[in-house]
């Protein structure tokens, strides 16, 4: 029997139920309707129940989710979607930095290859970023926190330093954390050997692929086309695959992120936001605009604001160092210094302050600089601290704890590439999606490929490997070259 996860809806009304749960809803009578007639708990893993549910359950699940959407939140205020509301309570959202980046390929002409000038070395820092935080989450995607201490120790990488092994690691410790199955033999140390296909590369790759389209005026049906023209529909996963369906049933957006998809308010829409900051250097709030119009194709609120943040965060981190005082302006001052604290705080200044996206913000950076230590070792409390608050009542892809992770993270490493990977990664949830962001926002400070360890880029061999479009092969000095040039 074939059953594809993350979209049958008897496999979606226990995810629906959970997260109106958070939302403050009240679902007594949807839950106590569907367990009489027989109807199980969301899986805490994959989007499919094991077992299988009931198929003649499906009619059910259909009207219950129906129901359950209709039901309206008591934070809608609090956590709008629609860009003017969210506006409304960001009324001090920041001012361009730098003057905009014209598009096109420099004096050559669009499509020649420019020299590298330092913005494009540190893109290409950033692309490279993102693949190495990427690949060293993959063979820990769905392993437990406790499972991913065990194997780092046992193989004497704890803390958490450089990439995943099986070298050293026991029979019962391999048995009682598999590897992820896809993921083994393209994501440990000994079998590297370029960056394997993933759907936190894919994303970026799409939106590079949007600008170069449609530039700065594409709209969300234009995301929408383009994923249906280059986007293989089994490479989707939670909130985009619901999406896709539901592109494939007649409806449009904004309605795509809310017709029978409880995964709207998960990880999804903030790991394909990179290219919006990188294009807007300079310019967060124009950058969080951008990746509100791709993010309302799949999620809504907090999914909304996880790719606000990281656009306008990186968007910070990509503008030019400010001009230094001259002999006729002895008291010019920056207005701006790039550091990944000001660039966390430049992200939460798009997006609405009493959400829980930016209580979970704020909490994990308070979390890690209260830890005393700094240390890597030290870190191992600051996530157990993460854990006990988002651990019990949010599924490991939801936005809310990753994004407490991936602030702490970055924070507590204080911005320095190494750390930021490492400890985002350690922390367990969804380590790749987490190690990736991680890595590009660390890599764009780090401002070069030769600002970060060799054995962090030298194993990517730059190549990209991808099913998205003429990308496949792609090297990390292209994508950095086409990013330059997309520049909005």
């Amino acid at each position: 029997m074939l059953r594809l996860s993350w979209v049958q809806p008897e496999d979606l009304v226990g995810h629906e139920l959970r997260q109106a749960t958070l939302d403050g809803r009240d679902t007594s009578g949807v839950a106590r309707r569907w367990r009489e007639a027989g109807g199980h708990a969301p899986p805490p893993l994959a989007g499919a129940s094991a077992p299988p549910q009931n198929p003649e359950l499906r009619e059910l699940a259909r009207c219950l989710l129906d129901e359950l959407i209709s039901t309206p939140s008591p934070l809608r205020d609090l956590e709008p979607t629609s860009l003017p509301e969210i506006r409304e309570l960001t009324p001090s959202r920041p001012k361009p930095l730098s003057p905009h980046h014209p598009a096109g390929g420099g004096p050559g002409g669009p499509g020649a290859a420019p020299p590298k000038t330092p913005a494009t070395k540190a893109l290409q820092a950033s692309w490279l970023g993102r693949a190495a935080g990427c690949l060293l989450g993959k063979p820990v995607e769905k392993i437990p926190l406790a499972g991913i201490r065990e194997i780092a120790r046992a193989t004497g990488n704890w803390p958490l330093h450089t990439w995943f092994t099986e070298r050293g690691l026991s029979p019962g410790v391999a048995a009682r954390h598999p590897w992820n199955r896809r993921s083994r033999t393209t994501s440990l140390a000994e079998n590297i050997d370029g960056m394997p296909e993933d759907d936190d590369l894919n994303y970026p790759l799409l939106g590079l692929l949007l600008l170069r389209r449609h530039g700065a005026a594409f709209t969300t049906a234009d995301v929408a086309r383009l994923w249906l023209d280059e986007l293989p529909a089994g490479r989707t996963f939670t909130a985009e695959r619901i999406a896709y369906r539901n592109l494939l049933d007649g409806i449009e957006p904004p309605e795509t992120a809310v017709r029978h998809n409880p995964f709207r308010e998960w990880i999804g829409a903030q790991i394909r936001a990179d290219v919006y900051g990188w294009t807007n250097p300079g310019d967060p709030a124009r950058a969080a605009e951008l990746a509100h119009r791709d993010a309302t194709l799949t999620h809504t609120a907090n999914g909304v604001y996880g790719a606000m943040f990281i656009a306008a965060t990186l968007a910070h981190a990509a503008a030019p160092p400010p001009t230094p005082p001259t002999p006729t302006t002895p008291t010019a001052t920056p207005t701006h210094t790039h550091t990944i604290h000001t660039a966390l705080q430049t992200g939460l200044s798009v997006i609405p302050p009493r959400s829980r996206y930016a209580r979970a913000i704020r909490f994990g950076i308070e979390t890690a600089r209260a830890e005393p230590t700094g240390t890597p070792a030290g870190f191992a409390s600051v996530v157990d601290t993460l854990h006990a608050r988002y651990a019990p009542a949010h599924h490991w892809v939801h936005v809310l704890p990753n994004a407490a992770l991936l602030a702490a993270a970055l924070t507590h490493a204080d911005g320095d590439f190494t750390g930021s990977i490492c400890r985002a990664v350690s922390g367990g949830w969804d380590t790749d999606s987490n190690g990736a962001t991680a890595g590009s926002i660390a890599g764009l400070l780090a401002g070069s490929p030769e600002a970060i360890d060799a054995r962090w880029t030298a194993p990517l061999k730059n190549r990209l490997a991808t099913s998205v479009a003429d990308f496949d092969g792609i090297g990390f000095d292209d994508l950095a070259r086409l990013t330059q040039e997309a520049r909005t």
